[in-house]
C-alpha cells in the first residue's frame, strides 16, 4: 500500500485553545524509530526507563468481510516488541517460545490491558485458538512483570519466568476497555465472540456466538508477584445504555472533581448497525447516561489525549482520527455516512464546569486515513500528571513541553473500503506522532 511519505514529514500542527486565563497550543509532529513494527488494536506498557512493550493486535489491516479471510491466524501479532522512543531502536522476540495459553491469549486481538505499577494485566482479547480449533474471545488473565521482560527480549534470553496466567470466565471479553480507579478495576463494555467473523450475522455460513456483556464489572487483582485472582467482583447490567464495544474510554475529572471514566461513544446500536452517539460517566458509585451530549466525529477506538485545567475546572479529551458516522463540510454543516468510514479528523470534547459539554473540529487534519487501533502513549517524566494519566495543564511549565506519542494503528487507502476490501486497501501502521503542548 502507498505510504504518505513526502507530505507527511512536512506535517506540523498546531491546534490552539483560548480557555478563560489559560490558553495553550497541542501540536503533532511526525517521527520515525527504526524498525518500529505495524501493529494495531495491541496492548502496551511501559517500563521504569521508558521503554515500550508492545504485544498482542494484528499485523494486516480492516478486516474482509468474508468469513475465511477475515482474522486470519497468520495475521495476528506473534511478537513482542520493545521499543525505545528515545534512542529510537527497537528489539523484538517470538511468542512461539511461550506456553500454549499464554501465546494463544497474547496474540489475540482487542484485548483489555492497564498497567498498575511495572505490572501489566491483558484481559481476554479474540483470535483463532489452536487448542479449542476455533476462534474464540478468550477467558485469560495475564500479569507479565514489564522491567524484567523488556530486558530479557533486549538481551535475547528466555521470557517465559515473566508471565504469569489465570483462567476467570468474567474475563471471557474482547473490545471493552479496562481502567484502574483506586486499585479497583474497572471492565466496561465489549463482547462475548466465538466462531469466525461473519458480516451476515450469526446463523450464516460457519456461523458464530456473539453476546455484548452489557455490563460495567468491578474487581480487584489480588497478585503478590506468584499467584493471581479476581477478587470483589461484581457488575451492573444495562442492556441498552451500556451496549458498546470498539469505543474509547477516557479518564476524568468531573466538576465536582471527582475522578472517574467516560464511555464515549461506540458501536452498535441495539438492532441498528450504527454507533451510539451518547455517553456515559462511570465513577465509584455507578454510572450515569448522559443523552444531552452527541459525540458524532469520533466513533472507534482511537488514540486519544486526556487534559485537565483545574483553574477553569474543564476537562478536554482529544481524538486523533479513527472512523466515524459523521464529518463536517467546509461550512461545518455534519455529513452523515451509516458505513462509519476511515476519517482524518482531531476532534475535541471539553466538559466545562457547569457539567456541560461540546465536541469541535480542529482546524487542522491527520495526514492521512490514520488512527484507528492506534494509541497514545505518554511520556511520564517531566510531565505533571493527574490520575489516569490526565495531562495537569495548570502545571505544565510554559513553553513546549513533549507530552507522549501516538503510535501504530490502521492505515487506509480511501475513506469507504468495507464492502470492496479485498486485504491491499489498509494495512497496520508504524507511523508515530510526537504530541507537544506548547503553553504561552
Amino acid at each position: 500500500m502507498k505510504r504518505v511519505l513526502n507530505s507527511l514529514w512536512a506535517l506540523f500542527v498546531v491546534i490552539q485553545m483560548g480557555i478563560a486565563q489559560e490558553k495553550f497550543e497541542v501540536r503533532i509532529e511526525p517521527m520515525t524509530i527504526s524498525n518500529a513494527p505495524g501493529v494495531h488494536s495491541f496492548s502496551w506498557g511501559k517500563t521504569t526507563k521508558g521503554k515500550w512493550v508492545v504485544l498482542g493486535g494484528r499485523v494486516d489491516g480492516l478486516h474482509r468481510r468474508q468469513p475465511f479471510a477475515a482474522f486470519l491466524e497468520k495475521d495476528n501479532n506473534k511478537n513482542i516488541y520493545v521499543i525505545d522512543p528515545i534512542s529510537k531502536e527497537t528489539w523484538s522476540a517470538s511468542l512461539a517460545q511461550l506456553s500454549a495459553p499464554i501465546l494463544e491469549q497474547l496474540q489475540a486481538t482487542n484485548q483489555q490491558f492497564h498497567q498498575r505499577g511495572k505490572t501489566l494485566y491483558i484481559i481476554g482479547g479474540y483470535g483463532y485458538s489452536k487448542i479449542e480449533k476455533n476462534h474464540i474471545t478468550f477467558d485469560k488473565v495475564t500479569a507479565m512483570d514489564l522491567d524484567g521482560l523488556a530486558k530479557a527480549i533486549v538481551e535475547g534470553k528466555k521470557l517465559d519466568r515473566f508471565f504469569r496466567q489465570i483462567s476467570n470466565k468474567q474475563m471471557a471479553v474482547t473490545g471493552g476497555q479496562l481502567g484502574l480507579l483506586n486499585d479497583v478495576f474497572y471492565l466496561a463494555g465489549g463482547q462475548y465472540f466465538k466462531g469466525r467473523y461473519n458480516p451476515m450475522g450469526p446463523n450464516h455460513g460457519p456461523g458464530f456466538f456473539q453476546e455484548y456483556t452489557d455490563e460495567i464489572r468491578k474487581f480487584q487483582i489480588k497478585d503478590d508477584g506468584k499467584t493471581l485472582s479476581i477478587v470483589q467482583y461484581s457488575s451492573r447490567k444495562d442492556t441498552e445504555n451500556l451496549h458498546r464495544r470498539d469505543y474509547n474510554m477516557v479518564p476524568q475529572i468531573f466538576p465536582n472533581r471527582k475522578e472517574g471514566f467516560t464511555m464515549f461513544s461506540g458501536v452498535f446500536q441495539y438492532n441498528k448497525n450504527i454507533p451510539w452517539l451518547n455517553s456515559v460517566d462511570v465513577s465509584e458509585t455507578g454510572y450515569k447516561v448522559n443523552s444531552e451530549f452527541n459525540q458524532f466525529l469520533s466513533q472507534y477506538h482511537s488514540a486519544k489525549v486526556p487534559l485537565y485545567d483545574k483553574a477553569n475546572n474543564a476537562m478536554h479529551t482529544f481524538f486523533f482520527g479513527g472512523m466515524s458516522q459523521y464529518t463536517l463540510d467546509k461550512n461545518s454543516n455534519l455529513i452523515k455516512d451509516d458505513n462509519v468510514p476511515f476519517v482524518k479528523t482531531i476532534s475535541k470534547v471539553s466538559r466545562f464546569a457547569n457539567g456541560t459539554m461540546k465536541e469541535e473540529r480542529l482546524g487542522i487534519e491527520m495526514p492521512a486515513y490514520l488512527g484507528s487501533g492506534a494509541e497514545f502513549i505518554p511520556v511520564h517524566q517531566g510531565v505533571p500528571m493527574l490520575y489516569g494519566d490526565i495531562v495537569d495543564l495548570n502545571n505544565l511549565k510554559k513553553g513546549t513541553t513533549l507530552i507522549g506519542y501516538i503510535f501504530g494503528g490502521i492505515e487506509s487507502s480511501k475513506d469507504n473500503i468495507f464492502f470492496i476490501n479485498n486485504g491491499n486497501q489498509s494495512g497496520a501502521s508504524n507511523m508515530l506522532f510526537k504530541v507537544y503542548v506548547y503553553k504561552k
